[in-house]
């Protein structure tokens, strides 16, 4: 996908999920069309989207492409009933494990569960959305205002007219926003920053290095070293809309972060986990989700009761 404002994916995301519920009115698909032809980048960031049109996001020669289009529909395996009752009791296990935290995340002043989103006006009228399983300490004083992100991803939107400085702080370091709207998102023993207007000087915990990270981009952060400055994923914020856009992402990393949002085990076979794909899926609905996989890809979704589902390649299935 070539780079579109922020604000006109955002557009399109809310057209998508308008045009996708069933319940457009003629007027609300009037409006759309006028949108659609206003600007060449709405049209063009349409066609980037388009629904849930997923694509191998390397090109694949024409009978390869024909052959994927015609793979077979979503089955269900047929199992004997006390294996059924073994492979459910698994997954249920295995679900819990995949959803566990620490304890200290429950004991955070705002957490979300799995698959759980919240919008929250902070004191000095800042707004902070957490994503799916986060975990936030709130500190307001009357130095500074300081979020401490245990886990979890959250998206800000500072408040002007207070001089107080705003602060994010993660177990990485510490990020000091400018007048701005950002994203945070921890990932393991790192802490991605992705800046989304202004900008935010960030430093890591163990150094005195302090980098200024402008709109448009994002940078990884660890305890003792900040990463080079990359250019803002596409639609890095579209979580906060119902929406993941998947730019050439790896087949794994889509099921990982559908799986947040997810009740039960949900894995892929391992020569499938570099497919790569580009598309948009929609948070929310995860079946919705994997059915647009197999028109696209090699793959065939495999389910087995409502707890244990697998992305496997397509001629495994029976």
């Amino acid at each position: 996908m070539s780079a579109v404002s922020s604000k006109v994916l955002d557009a399109a995301i809310e057209w998508q999920l308008c045009l996708d519920s069933g319940t457009a009115s003629d007027e609300q698909k009037q409006q759309f069309a006028l949108w659609l032809a206003i600007h060449p980048d709405h049209a063009k960031v349409w066609q980037q989207l388009n629904g849930l049109d997923v694509r191998l996001a390397s090109a694949a020669d024409a009978p390869a492409r024909h052959a994927l289009l015609h793979s077979a529909p979503k089955q269900r395996r047929r199992v004997p009933r006390a294996v059924l009752s073994l492979v459910l009791s698994a997954g249920l296990a295995l679900a819990a494990l995949h959803q566990h935290r620490p304890l200290s995340d429950y004991l955070a002043d705002e957490h979300t569960g799995f698959g759980e989103q919240r919008e929250l006006q902070l004191s000095d009228r800042s707004r902070v959305r957490l994503n799916s399983g986060s975990a936030l300490d709130i500190r307001f004083d009357e130095k500074q205002r300081l979020l401490y992100l245990r886990s979890g991803e959250i998206l800000i939107e500072t408040a002007a007219g207070d001089t107080r400085p705003f602060i994010v702080e993660t177990g990485q370091g510490r990020l000091r926003a400018l007048g701005t709207r950002f994203l945070v998102r921890r990932e393991g023993d790192a802490t991605r920053l992705t800046v989304l207007q202004s900008a935010v000087a960030a430093t890591p915990a163990n150094r005195s290095e302090k980098r200024v990270i402008n709109a448009g981009q994002e940078v990884l952060m660890q305890r003792d070293q900040l990463g080079p400055n990359q250019p803002a994923a596409l639609g890095a914020e579209a979580w906060s809309h119902g929406m993941l856009v998947a730019d050439n992402m790896p087949l794994a990393d889509l099921l990982a972060a559908l799986s947040d949002y997810r009740n039960g085990y949900l894995s892929v076979h391992p020569s499938l986990a570099g497919l790569r794909i580009s598309g948009s899926f929609p948070l929310h609905d995860t079946d919705k989700a994997l059915a647009a996989l197999p028109p696209s890809l090699p793959v065939q979704i495999e389910q087995i009761g409502d707890w244990w589902t697998r992305v496997i390649p397509a001629e495994r299935a029976k």
